[in-house]
């Protein structure tokens, strides 16, 4: 276990329409992350691949905390078994408070939510909001078209080089638990290197 690191933030998507076998990796997921002793924070729903993480979490025993929107409550979206519920106005409050309550994050499959939670934290992280570990957990390949887009995102200078440093690809629970187990805290500032080497070119091609 990470000694400053407590709680980890899970994205995950809230469907039981899609294959079985992503629910056993959730459920695992949610079993070693407990077993490592750290908490959980997540959507709140007992839904898809949310609620396979809390149940396993629960077998082996950790704080859980759901943050849901209140318009999800109202439309009756059961919350999982967690220890802490909380409710808040809006979806962008939701992420604020997940956000506030986590040390790290992990992703995952999921879909648009999923997508804009993960985009969010990586945009937190390259501007300096924060610095903590995150995790795109690639099972069964479903984020490679994801990995390439970002790849082309750097390739064409959309985002810059160090982009990648930002966040952590694992293909399988036990690397994504290895690597928030070994992260190390910094104070890079990866905006502020963007911002330098894009000046350093900037004035490379008005010299020619």
């Amino acid at each position: 276990m990470n000694e400053k690191i407590k709680s980890i933030c899970i994205f995950a998507s809230a469907s039981n329409n899609i294959d079985k076998k992503y629910f056993e990796i959730a459920y695992n997921l949610g079993f070693m992350i407990a077993k490592e002793g750290y908490d959980i924070i997540y959507g709140a729903s007992n839904l898809g691949l949310m609620g396979q993480v809390v149940s396993g979490a629960n077998k082996f025993g950790t704080n859980i905390t759901g943050v849901m929107p209140q318009r999800l409550y109202d439309f009756g979206i059961e919350k999982g078994a967690c220890t802490n519920f909380i409710i808040t106005k809006e979806m962008r409050q939701r992420k604020a408070k997940m956000d506030e309550l986590s040390d790290g994050i992990i992703a995952l499959p999921g879909g648009f939510g999923t997508l804009e939670e993960l985009s969010e934290m990586i945009v937190q992280k390259q501007l300096g909001y924060c610095n903590k570990p995150i995790v795109i957990l690639n099972s069964y390949q479903y984020y490679d078209n994801l990995i390439k887009f970002f790849d082309e995102m750097i390739k064409q200078n959309f985002a810059p080089k160090n982009s990648t440093e930002i966040y952590h690809i694992s293909d399988t629970i036990e690397d994504a638990i290895k690597y928030i187990n070994n992260y190390r805290f910094d104070d890079k500032n990866y905006i502020k290197e963007k911002l330098k080497n894009e000046n350093i070119n900037l004035s490379a091609n008005i010299k020619n």
